[in-house]
């Protein structure tokens, strides 16, 4: 069993690797450059990858491998381009089976690249498997640490909702035992935590672990935006983060669920854990 895992240097596939690793898999990580293969970890072949390269050289990269875990760089919104052919070139190499790495309520959501890509692989007729995580707690420790850190703030436009969040090494986890198990083609996970925390809550947590008080003013729509704005942040990432949140005060985002726990035998990580483990993002 050979796996080719892409954004193997990134959050998730970091931490699929390191699962699919410890199961005793053969590893291939997709890497662009040679920096990027230096950052892989001990174990895991690196294997030039990049989703503009042509047939031909997407075969190659493909050599060898009978699995594919499968994301979309968050740069990439054409998809028709840039990840369709990858599935091609797995059609013609016979891969056993595609995981991706979907998102949270992709079936209700046709707008979204990531709903393109998995009715593409149902066309494809290869054989896949979703994976359709919430929201990210290491959102928290990366893109929302600087206020954090800075601020004493959680900063989001997330009101009184609730989100049950989910770690992305469980992502991982879960990945590898899909990846490695022979009962999950055909199958779409809603990834959540097993707890559904409000925003104050997180920055209760987030006070004890610091052991310095954390806020959550629930900022407005409006304050929220115009403060990515003086960040310098692109128009098309504003408008992204708008609709999230959008979502989240709907509490789309609020229902816990156990498949972590039912698909890999562990609980998934609580936000207390998390944050212990975490915990340098957020120190000065």
């Amino acid at each position: 069993m050979s796996i080719l895992v892409t954004g193997a240097t990134g959050t998730v596939g970091a931490a699929v690797a390191e699962f699919l690793l410890d199961r005793g898999a053969s590893v291939v990580g997709a890497v662009r450059n040679d920096a990027d293969a230096l950052r892989l970890q001990a174990g895991v072949e690196p294997r030039r990858f990049d989703y503009s390269m042509s047939p031909t050289e997407l075969d190659q990269a493909l050599d060898g491998c009978d699995r594919l875990f499968l994301m979309r760089p968050p740069a990439i919104a054409d998809v028709h381009t840039y990840l369709f052919p990858t599935i091609d070139a797995a059609v013609r190499r016979d891969i056993r089976q595609i995981v991706f790495l979907s998102l949270q309520g992709v079936q209700y959501n046709r707008t979204t690249p990531h709903f393109a890509v998995e009715e593409y692989l149902k066309s494809s007729r290869v054989p896949f498997t979703s994976l359709r995580p919430n929201f990210f707690m290491q959102n928290l420790s990366t893109t929302h640490a600087g206020e954090i850190r800075e601020m004493d703030e959680v900063f989001v436009p997330a009101g009184r909702s609730f989100t049950a969040f989910i770690d992305a090494r469980d992502i991982g986890r879960v990945a590898a035992a899909v990846l490695t198990e022979p009962r999950h083609i055909g199958k779409a996970y809603t990834l959540s935590g097993e707890h559904s925390l409000s925003y104050r809550k997180v920055a209760d947590i987030l006070s004890d672990v610091l052991g310095r008080r954390i806020h959550y003013r629930r900022p407005s729509e409006k304050d929220y935006l115009t403060h990515l704005r003086e960040q310098g942040q692109p128009e098309d990432y504003i408008a992204v983060q708008r609709m999230i949140y959008r979502l989240v005060r709907f509490n789309v985002s609020a229902f816990p669920n156990t498949s972590v726990r039912r698909l890999t035998g562990h609980p998934a990580t609580t936000f207390a854990e998390f944050a212990r483990r975490e915990r340098a993002a957020w120190e000065s």
